[in-house]
């Protein structure tokens, strides 16, 4: 189901809430149909039920029963049809389409009996196969039915309570959190994706393997000439040939696909469009406390942290005199890193706003980590048991995708960066692979070297990455954004106003001149300045036992920044905060002056679902800025004026403009 009709539904759902009963009966009652519960995307539509349960939009016990019903009342179907048509069912279509998955749901139900019931119920494709399978089996109903049911209400709360949590503290977290949950959810996503394309590819490829190596020596024996090649990759009595016809598959399509993107870009001259929307998208999602944690993980691909494991695990080769496989080793990191520099010289791409010219085409840190781990994903998987095999390959996609998404959120890439160096990497250890495994078919004890390579990542990983985070901040900052300029005539008098980054946030203070007699003034009225909050912070608001008073404000931002000042006092009732909030922006006033902008707000100490608390914005009606023009009196000239609705505070602290408007005229 495609994704606008996802979203389609959601927003349906969301218009017509009882009707929407009906709907999450029939998305639960298909997801347990067999057969029909393969393509049916019940966990997305779900999630989203759930978000709109914890927003408030529909009922949870209404949809919580709708989804059980629906769920049991699609297994009872999937029952009947098994214990309709018994050991027949394998040879009708569609079922014969996937007699892998009745197996799979037999071996379940043999092995669990009635308990497997409730397990399938959480066990992925094979999920709407079981029900089929007991009717088949002729299990008795007595002991079907009960099971079924409670199968079919824990699965509905299992999948709505993700949702549900998540809508019922969304609007307080995301209030003062700003964009660090979408940025974390980015990441999550990320993180997902690169595991079910290595996860599904790697299932595809094993249940494919013999059909297409017996394709492929059809085929070279009907074209000799051409053939013979392939028959010297792939021998029928060779152990070794399944993976090397699934090495040499991925090879072609990788290799077309990292030349197709090449071509693009270098046809194009420098970013594509897809480039410069993923970069935006990004920016929107910039948090400070995000910024400090994408920044540790993008340190991942840096020497101190690929050097100490590559060398250790090149010396172990060596000192179990495992030749081939170090000389394999070093011809994948050494090739590796000379073509990318090549390429990064050869070139030429502009870097994102805010990045370097040390960030180029292809990434050199993204290439070399998937080169890294994913040729000694090639090294060691032949060696583990089964479907264990795919394991060193999904850890090479979490941890490349990992430092190839904290890269694109910090800007230091464009995304055909990314991709390019992945592509690029790929590319080189599948054909290296490919002559590897080709050559070597010697066994080895790969546990130790595993728990090397491994092992010295994670420490220097551990080591470096936070000492990391701070000088690769101060490098993406050190290019400030181009200063604009207005004149402070026109701006004193209103008739100029200051462009704002965005425009998501109230911005109704605007500083022109130095902040700290500002704070000075705010601290001798009863604000106080506070530090900005990090991870520490964050952690703090778990603490039942800590007073609110005692509690952080989140950051906020604005245009990917955090506030450079945040001033804060007690509210007029308990449990409150007034808090002022001014971001530095990319515009002066025609003498120099630097220039402001900031918000006040009023915050109000909640725990969402008792689990921690927070400040979270409330609505005050102007309490907060009327505090603050009280609080600044006579002190500093100031003017008020309303521009599109919002009354707007102009202050200036530059003592030459305090001067001036205190002789009299």
């Amino acid at each position: 189901m495609q994704a606008l009709h996802v979203d389609a539904l959601v927003a349906w759902i969301g218009a017509h809430p009882l009707a929407a009963g009906g709907l999450v009966f029939l998305i639960a009652f298909c997801d347990a149909l067999a057969v029909v519960g393969i393509v049916v995307p019940a966990l997305p539509l779900l999630f989203a039920v759930g978000v709109m349960i914890g927003l408030g939009h529909v009922s949870g016990p209404y949809a919580l029963a709708a989804a059980a019903c629906g769920a049991f009342a699609g297994d009872a179907l999937s029952f009947w049809i098994g214990r309709r048509f018994g050991p027949r069912l394998r040879g009708m279509w569609p079922f014969s389409r996937y007699p892998q998955l009745l197996d799979r749901g037999e071996r379940l139900f043999r092995r669990h009996g009635s308990k497997g019931i409730v397990i399938a119920r959480f066990v992925g494709a094979v999920r709407p196969f079981v029900p089929a399978v007991a009717g088949m089996l002729r299990m008795p109903l007595r002991r079907y039915l009960p099971m079924s049911a409670f199968a079919a209400v824990a699965w509905a709360a299992c999948f709505l309570a993700p949702g549900w949590l998540f809508g019922a503290s969304y609007d307080a977290v995301a209030a003062v959190a700003d964009r660090l949950a979408l940025a974390l959810l980015a990441l999550l996503a990320a993180l997902a994706l690169a595991w079910a394309a290595v996860l599904y590819t790697w299932r595809w490829f094993a249940g494919h393997a013999d059909r297409l190596l017996a394709q492929l020596l059809r085929w070279s024996r009907a074209h000799p000439r051409l053939g013979r090649y392939a028959q010297a990759m792939v021998d029928p009595n060779r152990p070794e040939s399944a993976s090397l016809l699934v090495l040499a598959t991925m090879l072609l399509a990788i290799g077309w696909a990292g030349f197709a993107w090449l071509a693009a870009v270098l046809a194009r001259g420098g970013p594509l469009l897809l480039d410069r929307w993923v970069d935006a998208s990004m920016r929107t999602l910039r948090n400070p406390l995000a910024d400090r944690l994408m920044a540790a993980l993008a340190s991942l691909g840096d020497r101190e942290v690929l050097v100490p494991a590559c060398a250790l695990a090149l010396l172990w080769l060596l000192w179990r005199k495992r030749w081939m496989a170090a000389v394999h080793w070093l011809a994948a990191l050494g090739f590796g890193l000379g073509l990318t520099a090549l390429l990064g010289a050869s070139i030429h791409m502009p870097a994102p706003p805010g990045a370097n010219a040390a960030f180029g085409f292809p990434s050199i840190a993204v290439t070399m980590a998937t080169i890294a781990f994913g040729f000694f994903a090639i090294l060691i998987a032949r060696e583990l048991p089964g479907r264990r095999r795919v394991w060193p390959y999904l850890l090479a996609a979490v941890v490349v995708a990992t430092l190839g998404f904290a890269r694109l959120y910090l800007g230091m890439h464009w995304l055909s960066d990314i991709a390019g160096g992945a592509l690029l990497g790929i590319a080189w250890l599948l054909l290296l692979g490919l002559a590897y495994r080709r050559h070597v078919a010697r066994s080895f004890w790969m546990r130790p070297l595993a728990w090397t390579f491994y092992g010295a990542f994670a420490v220097a990983a551990l080591w470096h990455a936070p000492r990391a985070a701070t000088p690769l901040l101060a490098r993406l900052e050190s290019s400030p954004p181009a200063v604009r300029s207005i004149d402070a005539d026109a701006w004193w008098a209103g008739t100029a106003a200051v462009p704002a980054p965005e425009a998501r946030r109230r911005l109704d203070v605007q500083v022109a001149g130095p902040l700290q007699p500002l704070a000075q003034r705010l601290r001798e009225r009863g604000w106080r300045a506070q530090r900005q909050a990090n991870w520490v912070d964050v952690l703090g608001l778990l603490d039942e036992e800590r007073a609110a008073s005692e509690q952080p404000v989140l950051p906020g931002t604005l245009d990917a920044q955090a506030e450079t000042l945040l001033l804060r006092r007690r509210g007029p009732r308990p449990g409150t905060l007034q808090v002022l909030r001014l971001w530095r922006v990319p515009t002066r006033l025609g003498d120099g002056t630097p220039l402001w902008l900031g918000g006040t707000q009023a915050l109000a100490w909640t725990q969402p679902l008792h689990a921690f608390g927070l400040w979270r914005p409330v609505d005050d009606g102007g309490a907060a800025h009327d505090a603050l023009r009280a609080a600044l009196g006579d002190a500093f000239p100031v003017r008020e004026s309303d521009i599109d609705g919002t009354r707007v505070l102009r202050v200036r602290t530059d003592a030459a403009a305090t001067q001036a408007e205190r002789v009299p005229k």
